[in-house]
């Protein structure tokens, strides 16, 4: 990502990422101190708050000027970090924002209940906007978010899932949360129906574009860049597109190489650097970034029929972000 993009959108931006902040922290509000150390820990590491910005952003474009945006976003941020504790526990991880796992530094049941906990927070914010459109697209996400993980962990080790098993698998873990929050933000405003499902393709194809980049980045970013060991989704029997893409179009010899690799038990840096080298050679990682390239295309193309503006130049370049960040 260039620095002139990211300074860019953090100018435009932070008065409403303090105004996040803030609310993140006055709506949390659990009755047990355990709770909200749990969820602090994650909540207030660093994440980017894309999604409560593209929630804000999707109303504004259609006209909403009403300061209950801020308050309203902060679903969308529990929402994420629910779905990170819990995912951190499947997938046994060490790490996430380069800081310790919350289930290394507390039990997995305790931060279990904590995800559980934030999940019920953001339904319950949900139900004083009393619309009950907002309170279905709420439910979908959570209820697709479900089923995409569990397809992911039964998919888990499948070295022969295929693209389309792939595309699925991220619309439903990553893409339906940032839909969520756009058309969320539009029902807010009281769009019409053409401006609501604008939005919400916009955000299914932001949210391929943004997971595509980061199963691009788990190969070609460096530890500290990550907040976490590169390889990570490899390593726990995830295959994602770079890897899909080359094996399938791999020589005989690489692909056994390949396949051999990814199942070993003891799997080092040197053998890693060698796999990187087969998805550049078998353009996995050109493919992907066309992929997700087509994708940003897509999704700012989807912001055509709204009246320049503010939030419509955010929307664009948070796009234009998401595939050219390092983290």
């Amino acid at each position: 990502m260039t620095k002139g993009l990211k300074q860019k959108i953090v100018e435009m931006v932070t008065p409403d990422l303090e105004k996040i902040e803030i609310a993140l922290e006055h709506h949390l509000k659990p009755n047990l101190g355990l709770v909200k150390q749990i969820a602090s820990h994650l909540l207030f590491s660093g994440g980017k708050r894309l999604r409560p910005l593209l929630m804000i952003n999707s109303a504004r474009i259609c006209g909403y000027n009403n300061a209950f945006d801020i308050e309203f976003s902060t679903i969308f941020e529990y929402l994420h970090a629910a779905t990170l504790l819990h995912d951190d526990v499947v997938d046994e991880a060490e790490k996430r924002r380069g800081k310790k796992a919350a289930h290394k530094k507390w039990s997995a049941p305790k931060v279990v209940l904590t995800g559980d906990f934030l999940l019920a927070r953001a339904l319950d914010i949900a139900a004083r906007t009393k619309e009950p459109d907002i309170i279905s697209v709420i439910a979908k996400i959570t209820r697709d978010m479900s089923e995409g993980e569990i397809d992911q962990l039964e998919k888990k080790g499948n070295l022969d899932l295929s693209e389309k098993e792939y595309l699925k698998i991220i619309e439903r873990k990553t893409a339906v949360l940032l839909q969520g929050a756009c058309k969320s933000g539009a029902i807010l405003a009281n769009a019409p129906k053409g401006q609501q499902d604008a939005l919400n393709l916009y955000g299914f194809h932001l949210g391929m574009a943004f997971q595509m980049a980061d199963d691009l980045l788990d190969y070609t970013a460096s530890a500290k860049e990550l907040g976490k060991n590169p390889g990570a989704d490899m390593r726990e029997g995830k295959l994602t597109l770079p890897l899909i893409y080359s094996l399938a179009n791999a020589s005989q010899k690489d692909r056994e190489w390949m396949r051999a690799a990814i199942t070993a038990q003891q799997f080092d840096s040197e053998q890693f650097e060698k796999l990187k080298k087969k998805l550049y050679i078998y353009k996995g990682i050109e493919y992907t970034k066309e992929k997700a390239g087509d994708h940003v295309d897509k999704a700012k193309a989807c912001l055509a029929e709204f009246n320049d503006c503010p939030s419509k130049q955010i929307l664009c370049l948070i796009a234009d972000y998401s595939i050219e960040r390092k983290v």
